[in-house]
């Protein structure tokens, strides 16, 4: 064994028996993710003409929302944590609790107790895909007007920025699977 990556000091070592193209759809589901974080906190946080924000009442800030700042913040930081959990599916810590977990440390993780989780997290994920129907009907996700108002190359970034999100789902179903068949089958 060498010295472990950049990649492994961040997210963990692989698993013994993980193939490489489950660590990389690992790596896909966190890049997936990304873009649309950083559209949020563009558009939201710091005002980026990504959307066009309507009319402005004179008493509110023009970047501001109805969900505000630290919900946006939030929803991106808590996505982005959730899309990193997708390498307990493939890494060493994935099938050992680690030792800093009291009285968990060092012990095997229940094999269900990381498959029930990532199955309804790729349940719910597979809605997704609904959302962006609805908004490129120009509907909120109610199914009620007033989705976002995006023109040209709005339009352009934004799909460009979701449409990853859309291969969330599908993708930790396939770790999710893979992960079950590999602790299951030793």
């Amino acid at each position: 064994m060498g010295t472990p990556t950049i990649a492994e000091r961040l997210h963990g070592t692989p698993a013994h028996g993980v193939p490489r193209w489950a660590v990389r759809t690992a790596y896909a589901i966190t890049l997936a993710v990304l873009p649309s974080c950083l559209w949020r906190i563009g558009g939201f946080i710091f005002g980026l003409p990504l959307l066009d924000h309507g009319p402005t009442p004179p008493d509110q800030d023009p970047t501001s929302f109805d969900g505000g700042w630290a919900y946006i913040l939030t929803l991106s930081v808590v996505s982005e944590a959730l899309a990193f959990l997708c390498f307990g599916l493939v890494a060493r810590w994935g099938e050992v609790w680690p030792r800093w977990i009291p009285l968990l440390g060092g012990r095997p993780v229940p094999v269900l107790a990381a498959v029930v989780p990532a199955g309804l997290g790729s349940a719910v994920l597979m809605t997704f895909p609904y959302a962006m129907v609805m908004f490129s009907l120009g509907l909120n996700i109610r199914g009620g007007p007033g989705g976002m108002i995006t023109h040209g190359w709005q339009t352009v970034v934004f799909w460009v920025s979701y449409l990853p999100l859309a291969a969330w789902g599908p993708l930790l179903v396939v770790l999710t699977v893979h992960y079950y068949r590999r602790r299951t089958a030793s």
